[in-house]
């Protein structure tokens, strides 16, 4: 069977389908796996190598599936190191934290509370407490129910959300989706909430790579997909997919179409889009009409920065900023990746990064990264002075929006041909999960769909509480719905 991308998605859907003795081909387009965390090589202006990448992802601990899939070649996650602490940083100079704050609901909200500068309990005692008791249960799809129709800007106002905070829940949890709050659906945002502090008990700080994705990640898993028999094409991108008679499907690439029992499609939505339009009879003519109406989040920006002078000793390894016109976090590589640390050791210097989301496409590429480079050097003022020995800047607009009002229209991994399955971070699951894990869950579920067909196992999946953690917070949203 063929899988359509070499993301996390289609690596998930493929490791599952080897390991249950499927022969499996695998198409990528670009020249190398890993998709949206893919990583490739660049030389820079003192001759040194360097791997770029699309920029930094938080692995966060509530990441079950995708954990497992990188265990099949790292049982003990030895390629991950936690960060110390997930600081937040208003331009007003307001600091967030949550390196002690407990774990376990309801206590991380009231330890967080007892220590914040932006959520006080006055904050809390402000609030709209019927408007807000959605976030004490949430459950998919009832959560995409009740609030698909709200953005998560509206959604905060509704429930008084406090102005100083409001930086915590855009920065943490909305602009994760790359997209202006304002456009976001709210049910994503809540998830967000549920997912990663009201419903479970791994915390808010995350893991990362101790060297670049390729080495760290897809690499190994590409050796162990070998050992697995799996056929992998990268540099190959695929044009069509049609149904061949009643029992295969064809997929068409450069060297021309191939026989499959059935194809998983785990590309992005541009991606997803270019293949349904060239694809015809590919499942049904409204199934590829939703497809073609599928939105991408604004562009984003990825400036990598390779410094003369180190950043203050004290700076943390991830900083997220609010308030810096349009700067919305600050890596300092050098700090945990590998590859950056060995550079900065042997130069003296220091490897940065900055990302700016949901860019306005009218603004001139030069002048937001310009922009980026002078916030930095008010954030971090020790900057100031350091040379720019070399840069990248990477822009793309790839990622799905999750608009509001839209999530019905969004792709199931199931489609009405049963030879057809869908993956990605873009498919609704029925699980409460996203961004990384979405895509990880998503594939799991592609592969165990197409194995139920044929009578073999599937992959075990896991995922934070479907529902409230606290009976109690279950009972009082009842009570508001009602």
């Amino acid at each position: 069977m063929a899988v359509v991308g070499g993301g996390i998605a289609g690596l998930s859907a493929a490791t599952v389908l080897a390991e249950r003795g499927v022969q499996v081909t695998l198409y990528e387009r670009d020249a190398q796996l890993g998709g949206r965390l893919a990583g490739w090589q660049t030389r820079l202006a003192d001759g040194s190598q360097a791997t770029m990448s699309r920029g930094f992802h938080a692995f966060f601990r509530q990441y079950y599936n995708l954990r497992a899939l990188l265990c099949r070649t790292d049982p003990g996650l030895h390629s991950l190191t936690g960060l110390a602490d997930y600081p937040l940083r208003h331009r007003n100079g307001g600091q967030d934290s949550f390196a002690r704050v407990p774990r376990t609901p309801p206590l991380n909200a009231l330890g967080f509370i007892a220590q914040s500068p932006s959520f006080t309990w006055r904050d809390l005692g402000r609030m709209n407490a019927r408007a807000a008791l959605p976030l004490l249960d949430v459950a998919v799809p009832q959560v995409y129910e009740a609030l698909d129709g709200t953005s998560a800007t509206d959604f905060l106002a509704a429930i008084r959300f406090p102005d100083a905070a409001h930086h915590l829940a855009f920065e943490v949890f909305s602009r994760s989706f790359f997209a202006d709050p304002a456009e976001l659906s709210a049910a994503e945002l809540v998830l967000m909430i549920h997912i990663y502090f009201l419903g479970s008990s791994e915390g808010l700080l995350f893991d990362v790579p101790r060297e670049p994705f390729p080495h760290s990640l897809w690499e190994p898993l590409a050796r162990h997909l070998d050992g697995l028999g799996v056929e992998i094409r990268t540099g190959t991108a695929v044009g069509q997919v049609r149904p061949a008679g009643r029992e295969g499907m064809t997929v068409v690439a450069q060297a021309g179409g191939e026989g499959y029992d059935a194809v998983v499609l785990a590309l992005d939505t541009g991606g997803l889009q270019s293949v349904t339009a060239a694809s015809p009879d590919l499942v049904s003519a409204a199934w590829r009409t939703r497809i073609g109406a599928l939105r991408t989040a604004p562009p984003f920006l990825v400036s990598r920065l390779w410094l003369s002078q180190p950043v203050a000793g004290e700076r943390p390894g991830f900083l997220g900023t609010s308030g810096y016109d349009g700067l919305d976090n600050v890596s300092v590589l050098d700090r945990w990746e590998g590859e950056a640390h060995r550079w900065a050791l042997a130069s003296g210097g220091s490897v940065v990064e900055l990302h700016a989301y949901a860019v306005d496409p009218a603004l001139p590429r030069r002048m937001v990264e310009e922009g980026l480079v002078n916030r930095l050097r008010e954030v971090y003022p020790e900057t100031v002075d350091a040379k720019i020995i070399d840069a990248r800047h990477e822009w793309r607009a790839d990622c799905p929006l999750f608009t509001v009002g839209g999530y019905q229209d969004r792709p199931t991994v199931r489609t009405a041909d049963c030879r057809v399955v869908v993956a990605g971070d873009l498919v609704r699951t029925g699980l409460p999960v996203a961004l990384m894990e979405r895509a990880a869950t998503s594939g799991f579920l592609a592969a165990n769909a197409l194995l139920e067909g044929w009578g073999a196992r599937g992959e075990a999946l896991w995922t934070v509480p479907r529902k409230g953690r606290l009976a109690a917070g279950r009972a009082l949203a009842g009570l508001g719905r009602r």
